[in-house]
């Protein structure tokens, strides 16, 4: 369906691009199905899937009634945890709002970033910190031999060390950002190549870790 989806963009719309391949060798273990007569379900604390059944989860928004559960995407991170992706589909009329209150932002190397009124926020380095213990996990994972259970072990330890980086900063970040849009009605960015800049030999580490 993706792919198909895929084909007939390219056909249609001169700017999208071919489809690119995607490996079936990477890391990212995912799958979608689509809500057909009544075959998915979220009630009670359990999501029905098909050919599964009812699975139990950790819901952390409540749906209102009229919303159209649509599809799911099912996706397993490299640490072992499930999550479940669910689409609905709603009727809502977005009203627009009177920009009143401006705000710019510039990139920071260090504080992650410098908005107009001068400030910055004390960002915490969260991988630059872990970095010398996800280094030693890492070289312990080097020197263990493939297919054994000790590397499959410590596979895990390491996943969850990186895991852990990235809800620290995932976390930080929606909470400034939360921050921000409560209090501006319009943000301004610089336009910044942040992929280019994290291929940098200087700074591309700094980069990665601010996330911005």
């Amino acid at each position: 369906r993706h792919l198909d989806t895929a084909f007939q963009n390219f056909f249609k719309q001169p700017k999208t691009g071919f489809p690119r391949f995607k490996s079936k060798k990477r890391n990212k273990n995912s799958y979608s199905t689509v809500c057909i007569n009544g075959n998915i379900t979220l009630s009670n604390g359990y999501l029905k899937l098909p050919k599964i059944g009812q699975v139990r989860l950790k819901q952390h928004r409540s749906v209102p009634s009229e919303y159209r559960l649509k599809s799911v995407t099912v996706s397993q991170t490299p640490s072992g945890k499930y999550y479940a992706s669910i689409l609905f589909e709603y009727e809502d009329q977005v009203q627009e709002k009177e920009l009143q209150k401006f705000l710019g932002l510039d990139f920071s190397m260090h504080e992650l970033y410098r908005d107009s009124n001068g400030k910055e926020p004390a960002y915490p380095g969260y991988y630059r910190n872990a970095e010398k213990k996800l280094a030693r996990e890492q070289r312990k994972l080097s020197k263990m031999q493939k297919g054994s259970n000790n590397r499959n072990k410590q596979r895990l330890k390491v996943a969850k060390l990186h895991e852990k980086v990235s809800n620290q900063r995932k976390d930080f970040l929606h909470k400034q950002s939360r921050q921000i849009a409560n209090d501006y009605d319009c943000v301004c960015i610089e336009d910044l190549d942040m992929k280019a800049m994290s291929r940098s030999l200087n700074f591309g580490k700094s980069v990665s870790d601010n996330g911005w």
